[in-house]
């Protein structure tokens, strides 16, 4: 093919490519200026177009200038390429260091109300069943809790918190995201529901949990059931209340919205909302990992799992509470 006829065909995407770069090269503040300007283009797939181009034009040894051109393009195609990869891993990074910890603490209202709800009816079941051990049944059926008993009974000697030995480690570690995802679902869209969902969630996994806790207890299984919880429980407790109060920042929006129409207060409290939702996901997906390859382990001496419990406890309290704050001269 010759130069003229190639150049022909393709010069308008070239042109569309130097534009996008072009812009991307702006200033943030710039770009958001002229926003309306900005080319579209499917950069990763015009980007692969380019690269053909100038292999092609190499191989049949086209113009010194065109071959130039392309080659040109191609470098700032790879710069953008791959400083938009670095920019994506360093805004995570950023984001879990810095801005997670500190949304939390300016969402601190909400973050407080959740936990009271779910720590208050946790312990107070869980305090209540030690008095009263009869109370477990108005939570959790006869038949719900003969399989606890089962599941942490003393006697068990390869793996506690399951119904089946033969488990894998790999199908639990799935079971378990599945179920904590969906109380955290659960416990966040409540909050649509002029927050009604999210105040049962909190409330009814509280009682749940603080009912299986106290009976076990009650009952003398208090090495196995605690030892087995220790480890996972900072981040899965810690979850919980993070739904909620995810949940909580949605209701907030359709009771209280001020001055601001329920619709556009409900969409500037989801923003806030759905990050909250990320640190929740996250360390439910901790908490499943730890629950499925550590916590389940009968070898681990339950003194090994109290350490990492409240180490782990120390750990996210000091997340939440000290990071990203910044330095004091």
């Amino acid at each position: 093919m010759k130069q003229s006829i190639f150049v022909q065909m393709n010069e308008s995407l070239w042109h569309q490519l130097e534009a996008w770069l072009d812009f991307q090269d702006l200033s943030r503040k710039e770009r958001s200026k002229r926003q309306a300007e900005q080319p579209s283009l499917d950069f990763p797939e015009t980007y692969r177009h380019i690269c053909h181009h100038l292999a092609l034009a190499q191989s049949r040894m086209y113009s010194p200038l065109l071959i130039e051109r392309l080659n040109q393009l191609v470098v700032r195609g790879h710069n953008r390429l791959y400083s938009s990869r670095l920019h994506f891993w360093h805004r995570l990074v950023e984001f879990f260091l810095r801005e997670l910890p500190r949304l939390v603490r300016q969402e601190r209202k909400v973050v407080y109300l959740a936990a009271s709800l779910f720590f208050g009816s946790f312990f107070s079941m869980m305090l209540a069943i030690q008095i009263q051990p009869e109370l477990v049944y108005s939570v959790i059926d006869g038949e719900q809790v003969a399989a606890m008993e089962l599941m942490y009974d003393p006697k068990n000697t390869s793996r506690f918190g399951r119904e089946r030995e033969a488990d894998s480690d790999v199908l639990m570690f799935g079971f378990y995201i599945r179920n904590n995802t969906g109380i955290g679902f659960q416990t966040f869209a409540g909050g649509l529901i002029f927050g009604l969902g999210t105040l049962f969630f909190l409330l009814y996994n509280g009682l749940v949990i603080g009912a299986v806790a106290g009976h076990l207890t009650e009952i003398g299984y208090i090495q196995t059931f605690w030892s087995f919880v220790a480890g996972h429980s900072a981040f899965e407790l810690t979850a919980i209340v993070l739904s909620g109060a995810a949940g909580l920042k949605l209701a907030e929006a359709l009771v209280m919205p001020g001055r601001k129409s329920r619709r556009l207060a409900l969409l500037d409290n989801s923003r806030i909302a759905v990050q909250i939702v990320y640190a929740a996901a996250t360390l439910f997906l901790m908490a499943a990992f730890i629950e499925a390859f550590w916590s389940s382990q009968a070898i681990i001496p339950p003194v090994v799992k109290y350490v990492v419990g409240l180490s782990l406890w120390a750990l996210v309290l000091f997340y939440f509470v000290r990071v990203g704050r910044e330095q004091r001269v």
